[in-house]
């Protein structure tokens, strides 16, 4: 919006040339975004804790330290986060971007996925939400809707829109076709997931979610740009700097919602925030052509779900577990490991793997 009334008026009026430059709308919607949680933040909080009574419903199977720290912490956190990072957007970003509109309709579908998840949960006291397979339907329509929209309506040469990049390999992809939608859709999917599984404890996601935010972030500045990614050898996707908006606004809105996560926790994002923060690094890495490059960056969330899937596949299988319990944060719990050390040694991983991922730009 400012961009469109001000950018133009760059010419006559050197100040108002500031809002040409992406960097510093990026700032912008960082700040805006934070700024609205510090003024509507713990309004919000209240307003959620008087809705919802007893809070989110916490797994009976898991510590018990950790079902008394808990129990009647509000949820739905992720409301805060969505609006806030809508506003700066729109605010901020240049309306005319096709890149924003699809990112905006993975992170606002997923999230309203989550919102209806954590109503049911909260309405029934149970943390069984609706039908995981209609979930997971509705997810896998929105996420192949968003890729058919990315290697259809853009122009792009040749078979670069339905190529996937390899890292460490330069100027190349694989050529998926008509697969790149389902694939395209899986990592969507599976990122939103992998990002809902990790948020177990006070603040776990959502540091590791601003890193992953800030490394796609500069990733996708650099790929924006033909100078840039001509000399590192990546995919040039003319138009994705603008991504950096959108990830900036993110990046202040969960600053401003760690503030009231950080233990002890006031509020959880929930559902609605968690499948919306995943969606939208998976719709980042494929219209930017980093899918692999988000899993090595993203890597604590994979470690997360992977853990999962080993627990529940070695249980159908031997009668065996694997961990103490899953997801793996919660492995740790039960082997005695107090939250915080738990959760900033996994922050700590986080940032390791994003340097891993960030220097496959180089490595080429």
């Amino acid at each position: 919006m400012l961009y469109e009334w001000l950018g133009p008026l760059g010419d006559e009026f050197q100040l108002f040339n500031l809002f040409n430059y992406i960097t510093f709308r990026t700032g912008g919607a960082l700040m805006t975004s934070l700024i609205i949680f510090f003024i509507f933040g713990e309004k919000m909080i209240n307003a959620l804790r008087a809705r919802q009574g007893k809070g989110q419903p916490i797994r009976e199977d898991g510590p018990q330290g950790h079902i008394i720290k808990k129990a009647g912490t509000p949820t739905m956190g992720g409301l805060m986060i969505l609006l806030a990072v809508v506003i700066s957007t729109l605010l901020w970003g240049d309306l005319q971007s096709p890149f924003l509109w699809t990112i905006f309709f993975v992170t606002v579908g997923f999230g309203a996925i989550g919102f209806y998840d954590d109503y049911l949960k909260v309405s029934r006291q149970s943390h069984k939400g609706f039908s995981g397979k209609i979930r997971l339907l509705l997810e896998f329509l929105i996420a192949g809707t968003a890729v058919w929209i990315l290697t259809t309506a853009f122009p792009q040469e040749g078979d670069f829109a339905t190529g996937l990049a390899i890292p460490l390999l330069k100027n190349f992809t694989i050529n998926l076709g008509v697969f790149f939608i389902p694939f395209g859709a899986l990592v969507i999917v599976g990122t939103g997931n992998a990002v809902n599984l990790t948020d177990g404890l006070d603040g776990l996601a959502i540091v590791p979610v601003m890193i992953a935010c800030m490394s796609l972030a500069f990733i996708a500045y650099l790929v924006g740009n033909a100078i840039f990614s001509n000399y590192l050898g990546v995919p040039h996707v003319p138009g994705s700097a603008e991504i950096t908006i959108f990830l900036g606004a993110i990046i202040g809105a969960s600053l401003g919602f760690l503030w009231y996560n950080a233990p002890p926790a006031m509020v959880f994002m929930g559902d609605t925030g968690s499948l919306a923060l995943g969606g939208a690094l998976g719709v980042t890495a494929v219209a930017i052509k980093h899918e692999i490059v988000l899993a090595i960056i993203g890597g604590l969330f994979v470690l997360e779900a992977v853990s999962v899937i080993v627990q529940v596949a070695s249980f159908k299988l031997t009668g065996k577990r694997v961990f103490r319990m899953a997801p793996i944060h919660h492995h740790f719990e039960k082997k005695g490991w107090q939250e915080p050390t738990i959760v900033i040694r996994f922050w700590i991983i986080a940032i390791i793997l994003a340097l891993v991922g960030l220097s496959t730009l180089k490595l080429r």
